[in-house]
């Protein structure tokens, strides 16, 4: 019977981990197709701010009062139910861990693909790539420092800008300011060709992973993350280029 009893106890208590790791959501994480659908679904939320962002961009073209009265509706919108700012706060921790997490799985996914090829091929004539998936790994570096660099820049106004030039909520003022330095702008340029040739395989890529592409609209999907890639790059670019000639002021 203390056998019997010992022997229970060792089954009960080896059978705690194996509680923990029959999750659906951690089986599904530590696998291929799991890491590629968390970056799929991260991506399409990090294209969807991108591309909002984008539009709100271009209303500086509008003039000043346009621009800043967007940035202070993005902080009292849900108000009263929500503080000043909180949504947009929440906004901003979406992001955050959607950025977290497609750089992990883009990470972990880089040592898994190494681990079951650790001799690279040496030729790769007969692999379909395009220049746009083959930049992606240091493009999503670039990206990483553009972000850090553009919270520090625009969000707190704590590098690129002499004491008190930068003010909050004066956007259009900090635009003009930021972007008459011709290094900040030509960094912003490369950022956004990163971002476009992210973009051009990063949304290709994502639906092919959810499914969504048939031998039908395979061309159609390509040539259309091809179009929203070109048009964010050129919608983002037109900002500093109009301040560097002038045109923005």
């Amino acid at each position: 019977m203390a056998e019997t009893a010992g022997a229970e106890k060792v089954h009960s208590g080896a059978q705690a981990p194996r509680a923990f790791t029959s999750n659906p959501l951690i089986t599904l994480w530590s696998t291929v197709i799991g890491k590629k659908i968390v970056m799929a679904v991260t991506g399409a939320v990090l294209v969807g701010f991108v591309i909002a962002h984008m539009v709100g961009n271009l209303k500086i073209f509008e003039g000043a009062d346009a621009i800043n009265t967007y940035a202070h509706f993005l902080r009292v919108v849900g108000m009263p139910e929500l503080g000043y700012g909180q949504l947009l706060w929440i906004v901003r921790s979406v992001l955050l861990l959607s950025v977290i997490l497609h750089i992990i799985a883009a990470w972990q996914l880089t040592l898994m693909n190494r681990a079951a090829r650790p001799v690279d091929y040496k030729i790769r004539a007969n692999q379909e790539s395009t220049w746009a998936s083959r930049t992606m790994r240091w493009g999503g570096v670039v990206l990483l420092v553009f972000i850090i660099f553009h919270i520090l820049h625009f969000t707190m106004g704590v590098v690129g800008f002499q004491p008190g030039q930068w003010q909050d909520l004066a956007v259009y003022q900090n635009v003009v300011a930021g972007f008459s330095l011709w290094p900040v702008s030509a960094f912003y340029i490369i950022a956004m060709a990163a971002l476009c040739l992210h973009l051009d395989h990063g949304i290709w890529s994502g639906i092919q992973t959810l499914g969504w592409n048939t031998q039908r609209n395979q061309s159609k999907i390509r040539m259309a993350s091809r179009v929203i890639a070109v048009i964010v790059f050129l919608g983002f670019i037109s900002v500093p280029v109009s301040v560097l000639a002038g045109w923005l002021k």
